[in-house]
């Protein structure tokens, strides 16, 4: 396979790179690219220009305010792994990073492409959907309930830019995900927290729709928080993917499997 004709472009500024968004007819942001160029390279997507987002200061960084943890869309999976902030404030989403693929693709893919591509089988979005984050975009402030819109569709406008993520700090976090071993992308995962008294559940890699919580699993943990509450419990396999994986029942049961698993190791990512 190989890919369309198309310009590369790094602006150091947001103005630089709406600039260069209004000046071609079919332009595409990048910042990373581990949904992107594999979409290219199938020949299922032809941007005219790659617009490269990581350059720009505001897509950077990571840091505490308070009861909230900020990262940078531009950050990469490796600084979010290794970072001592993240490690104190949301441990279990430092584990997740550091879980992601293999070297190479945590020195590059940031969390900023990873959620705008809403990719049904990365990892961040099970935890901006579990832990309420805000996406705050160079236009607005946008919830994680609000923001993922089906398989690959998000909330994102034509030309909005993620400038970074707002964290809640959660009581509890949890992930857990049984990998793919050609891929080593999640066929489950379930990432759980808890703040206060509510619970919530963020599922990746096995909805037809892509990221989705598992309401049923957070009103029996709101009740009970231990593996036990949702022991016998599974999602209803009708809205699981069936694939080279595993049919839609194994995937639901892999939901339930990983959402304990998720319980149980708390601040860790559980990996299989």
């Amino acid at each position: 396979m190989y890919m369309y004709e198309f310009a590369y472009r790094r602006p150091k500024t947001l103005a630089e790179a709406a600039g260069l968004f209004g000046e071609f007819d079919n332009p595409s942001f990048v910042s990373g690219g581990h949904t992107l160029i594999p979409t290219m390279k199938n020949r299922l997507a032809a941007p005219d220009v790659l617009i490269d987002l990581r350059a720009i200061p505001e897509l950077n960084g990571i840091r505490r305010t308070g009861d909230r943890l900020e990262i940078g869309a531009a950050t990469t999976h490796f600084e979010t792994s290794t970072s001592e902030a993240v490690k104190e404030a949301i441990p279990a989403l430092a584990a997740l990073a550091g879980s992601i693929a293999d070297p190479q693709v945590r020195h590059v893919g940031t969390m900023g492409g990873s959620v705008a591509n809403n990719d049904p089988s990365a990892d961040y979005p099970a935890a901006v959907l579990s832990l309420g984050a805000d996406v705050v975009t160079d236009r607005r402030s946008i919830p994680a309930d609000d923001f993922f819109d089906g398989l690959f569709g998000t909330a994102l406008e034509e030309g909005e830019i993620i400038l970074r993520f707002s964290f809640p700090l959660p009581d509890f976090a949890g992930y857990a995900k049984l990998c793919s071993q050609a891929s080593r992308y999640p066929v489950a995962g379930s990432f759980v927290s808890r703040r206060g008294t509510g619970v919530r559940v963020g599922v990746t890699g096995a909805g037809n729709d892509g990221v989705f919580r598992w309401t049923e699993a957070e009103a029996a943990l709101a009740a009970d928080f231990t593996p036990e509450a949702v022991e016998g419990m599974e999602p209803d396999a009708g809205g699981m993917i069936a694939d080279l994986n595993g049919s839609a029942e194994y995937r639901a049961h892999l939901v339930a499997v990983m959402t304990r698993h998720a319980l149980r190791s708390p601040g860790t990512a559980y990996v299989r």
